[in-house]
C-alpha cells in the first residue's frame, strides 16, 4: 500500500526508490514543509459507450486539477505515455508507466445512460505492481459530473496520504462588484474550486458573514436590508430564509452554528457594549454569554462543542480567548506582537486559524488551541476572514489589493504556509465558509 504522511512542517525524504530496489510498497513520508510533489498519471477515462466519450477527458482533467492543486501531486503529461488505457479492466503494463517514473497510476471508466452517469476507477501503486484496496464506482446525474470527478479525487487523495479528501466541498462567499466606495455585495455558492457558481442573494442589501451548518444545507449570515445588521439563516437547496428573532433596538451579527446544527452563537450590540449570545434555533430563545464593557465578537465552537474561541479587546487591543460554551471565565491564547481577530477552530481541533495585523501588514496564521506554536502563513496589504477545509489541511481566506481600485479576492494556502494559490471567481470574493464534505 502505498502512503504518504503528512507532516506539519518541513523535509522531505523521498525513498520510493529505495522500496523499488527491495520490491517494497512505495512510502513517501513527508516530515518537513517543502516536498518533492509525487508524480501520478491519470490517462482519459474509457468510455463505456459513445455518449460517455465526451466526459471521459473532462473527468479526468477535474482529477488530475483536484490532485495538483494540493501542491502534493505532480502530472506527469500524456505526451510522455508508452501505452495508454483502452481498456479499463485490461491488466497495467506496469514497466511502461515506471519507466515514466509514475508512482501512482488513476484508471477509470465512464458510462452514460440517458441523463445517468456512472464512473469507476482504481489506484495504482506502480512500484508495487499492484493495486491499492479495491476500485469504487460513483453513480450521478450529468450535471453532476464535477462531483463525481471530486470524490474520485478523495478517494485517491485518501488512498495516498491516508487522510480525508476535502475535494466534493463547497464554499459560501460574498460575491463583491463595482467600484470599492460603492460595493455591491451578494450571497453567492461555488464548488471548493470556484466552479459551478449560483447566486443566493441578491446585491440590494450589504451581507456579511457567511456560515455553513454542519449539515451543509443551512447558511447563517448577517444582512443589512432593514437598515440595521440582522441575522439570516438561508436554506441552500430552497434558497428560502428566515430572520432569527434578535431583541428590539439592538444589533446581531457575526453568527456560526453549533456542531449539532441545534443552536447559534453570535455578536449583540446594545446600548454601546456588545457581547457574545447563544440561541436555541428551535424556540429562539437566547442565553447571554459574556459581559464586559468591550467588544466580543466573531465566535467559533470547537468541534466537540464543549468551548468557543473569540476576539475581543478587553485586554486594550484585539485578541484571541477561549471560554466554555456556557459562558464564564475566558481565558487569553494569543500573546505576539499585534491585534488578533476572526478566529476559528480548525475541524480536527488541535488548531485555530486567525487574522493578524502587525507593522501595517495582516497575516492568516494558526495556533494551537492553546496559544502555542504560533505560525504565520501569510503577509499583504490586507488578508483576512480564515475558513478550513473538512480534512484541517487547507484554509481559505480573502485578500485585498491596495489603492482606490483594490480588489477582495480568494485565496488558498495549507497549513505549513506553503502552495498560496488564487481561488477564481467571477467577481471580487470575500468571507468565504468552507462546507463539510457533501453526503
Amino acid at each position: 500500500m502505498m502512503r504518504l504522511v503528512l507532516g506539519l512542517v518541513v523535509g522531505v525524504m523521498m525513498i520510493g526508490q529505495v522500496a523499488q530496489a527491495q520490491n517494497q510498497p512505495l512510502r513517501l513520508e513527508i516530515t518537513e514543509g517543502v516536498i518533492e510533489p509525487l508524480p501520478f498519471a491519470v490517462p482519459n477515462f474509457v468510455p463505456a459507450n459513445a455518449a460517455a466519450a465526451e466526459l471521459s477527458s473532462d473527468l479526468a482533467r477535474v482529477v488530475a486539477s483536484d490532485l495538483i492543486g494540493t501542491g502534493l501531486f505532480r502530472e506527469i503529461p500524456s505526451s510522455a505515455y508508452i501505452s495508454q488505457i483502452t481498456d479499463f479492466g485490461a491488466p497495467v503494463q506496469f514497466a511502461d508507466w515506471k519507466a515514466i517514473n509514475a508512482q501512482a497510476l488513476v484508471t477509470g471508466s465512464i458510462s452514460v445512460s440517458g441523463n445517468r452517469v456512472t464512473v469507476g476507477f482504481r489506484v495504482w501503486d506502480v512500484f508495487s505492481d499492484k493495486e491499492m484496496k479495491p476500485g469504487l464506482q460513483f453513480s450521478g446525474t450529468k450535471e453532476g459530473w464535477r462531483r463525481m470527478a471530486h470524490k474520485v479525487a478523495d478517494a485517491v487523495y485518501s488512498r495516498i496520504t491516508g487522510e480525508g479528501g476535502y475535494f466534493d466541498s463547497r464554499v459560501v462567499f460574498v460575491s463583491e462588484s463595482g467600484p470599492k466606495n460603492q460595493r455591491r455585495k451578494r450571497l453567492a455558492i461555488m464548488d471548493y474550486d470556484g466552479a459551478n457558481v449560483q447566486y443566493l442573494t441578491d446585491s440590494s442589501a450589504i451581507v456579511l458573514a457567511p456560515r455553513f451548518s454542519p449539515t451543509g444545507d443551512r447558511v447563517l449570515y448577517t444582512s443589512y436590508e432593514s437598515g440595521f445588521p440582522r441575522i439570516y439563516v438561508l436554506d441552500v437547496g430552497k434558497v428560502q430564509r428566515r430572520v432569527l428573532e434578535s431583541q428590539e433596538g439592538t444589533m446581531s451579527f457575526a453568527p456560526r452554528f453549533s456542531p449539532d446544527g441545534q443552536k447559534v452563537v453570535y455578536s449583540l450590540s446594545q446600548g454601546g457594549n456588545t457581547d457574545l449570545y447563544l440561541m436555541t434555533i428551535s424556540n429562539g430563545q437566547s442565553k447571554r454569554l459574556t459581559s464586559t464593557p468591550s467588544i466580543e465578537t466573531a465566535p467559533s465552537f470547537s468541534p466537540d462543542g464543549s468551548q468557543i474561541v473569540f476576539e475581543s479587546d478587553r485586554s486594550g487591543s484585539p485578541q484571541i480567548y477561549v471560554m466554555a460554551t456556557s459562558g464564564g471565565e475566558a481565558k487569553r491564547i494569543s500573546f505576539g506582537n499585534g491585534r488578533y481577530g476572526t478566529p476559528v477552530w480548525s475541524p480536527r481541533g488541535d488548531m485555530i486559524a486567525f487574522t493578524k495585523q502587525n507593522k501595517g501588514r495582516f497575516h492568516i496564521g494558526v495556533m494551537r488551541a492553546n496559544g502555542s506554536e504560533e505560525r504565520l502563513l501569510t503577509a499583504s496589504f490586507l488578508d483576512e476572514g480564515p475558513t478550513w477545509s473538512p480534512n484541517g489541511r487547507v484554509i481559505m481566506f480573502m485578500r485585498e489589493t491596495q489603492g482606490a481600485s483594490g480588489r477582495s479576492s480568494l485565496y488558498s494556502v495549507d497549513i505549513s504556509g506553503r502552495n498560496l494559490r488564487p481561488v477564481q471567481t467571477p467577481d471580487g470574493g470575500s468571507d468565504p465558509a468552507w462546507s463539510p464534505l457533501q453526503k
